[in-house]
């Protein structure tokens, strides 16, 4: 994939994940569309194989690795999704992965990657360098490393989402998408571009790890601490080279929603739509039912990106 990222990738991550990937829903809400006085369409990655959109780009990066490199076995470093979904790849792939995960990440997210059949070494987010231990780890192992979001050919299959979505619902006057890392995002916003030249895509994130609203305002990476939030798929502290160039270039704006909204957003998914959401997954939704985004008299589309939350979490962030 040399040069600038283009939709055609997308479309062939879209091929090389026919079969593996579910095509996941498109729902609507006559509840929703009412408060809003709008059409919205969720599409749900939270019913995603592994949980999330994750494993879109992590199937689509092994299925590009050279045959040599594949048996060697893979490495990564995640706060839970990408991590899990890299480690069903790589079984799906008959190879092995090793996930260097944060020591709080949920007990879910470790659980579902031990499962899938991969080693996880933990790691402490507040004083360790999760990227640098993974190297450490790949180089030391002779495997190949699959970054999380920063990498072309997990932007491209993260597209995937995104194309769908707008094949199923139609065009669209917004796209609203959960934002860490930037791989969804800027996958999505490549999707929107080339399916729906008039849409104007929305990254959210949460209030206390706006590194990317900082980044898109400045024309440059801005780096942040490690947020406090609930939202731990986005703990992120800065974009990538790669999705930093896509979200600049094609992203309309960058809102920011809090923590109390994300846990109204979650028990509002469930209560109405009986749907199970992850903060994280959770992010794009806030955005619109608070207000974050006005979309009155418009076609707005939203991606809801995961649902790995442990039960007693999950009943602690929605039951108050």
């Amino acid at each position: 994939m040399a040069g600038a990222l283009t939709y055609d990738e997308i479309e062939a991550a879209a091929r090389r994940l026919a079969g593996v990937v579910r095509r996941t829903p498109v729902l609507t809400s006559a509840s929703v569309d009412a408060a809003l006085g709008a059409r919205v369409y969720f599409k749900c990655e939270n019913l995603q194989r592994a949980g999330a959109f994750k494993i879109r780009g992590a199937y689509n990066a092994l299925a590009c690795l050279p045959p040599a490199a594949k048996r060697r076995g893979v490495a990564t470093f995640s706060s839970g999704n990408h991590g899990q979904a890299l480690a069903l790849a790589a079984q799906l792939h008959g190879t092995a992965a090793v996930i260097v995960m944060p020591a709080d990440a949920p007990a879910t997210k470790v659980a579902a990657t031990r499962g899938y059949g991969g080693e996880v070494v933990f790691y402490d987010r507040k004083t360790q360098d999760r990227e640098a231990l993974a190297r450490a780890l790949a180089e030391e192992r002779g495997l190949a490393l699959v970054p999380p979001f920063d990498d072309p050919r997990i932007i491209a299959g993260q597209g995937t989402a995104a194309k769908e979505l707008l094949e199923d619902a139609g065009a669209l006057d917004y796209l609203l998408v959960p934002l860490g890392g930037g791989g969804l995002l800027a996958g999505a916003a490549l999707a929107a571009a080339r399916l729906a030249p008039g849409c104007r895509v929305i990254g959210v994130e949460p209030a206390r790890g706006n590194d990317g609203q900082l980044s898109l305002r400045a024309g440059r990476i801005v780096a942040i601490d490690v947020p406090d939030t609930i939202a731990d798929g986005a703990r992120t502290t800065h974009l990538g080279v790669h999705t930093f160039a896509v979200i600049r270039a094609h992203v309309a704006d960058i809102v920011t929603v809090d923590d109390a909204a994300l846990r109204r957003t979650m028990r509002y998914l469930f209560e109405r739509m009986k749907l199970v959401v992850e903060p994280t997954g959770a992010l794009a939704a806030a955005a619109l039912l608070e207000g974050a985004v006005p979309v009155r008299g418009a076609r707005a589309g939203v991606i809801l990106s995961g649902g790995n939350v442990d039960v007693e979490t999950y009943a602690r962030l929605v039951g108050g």
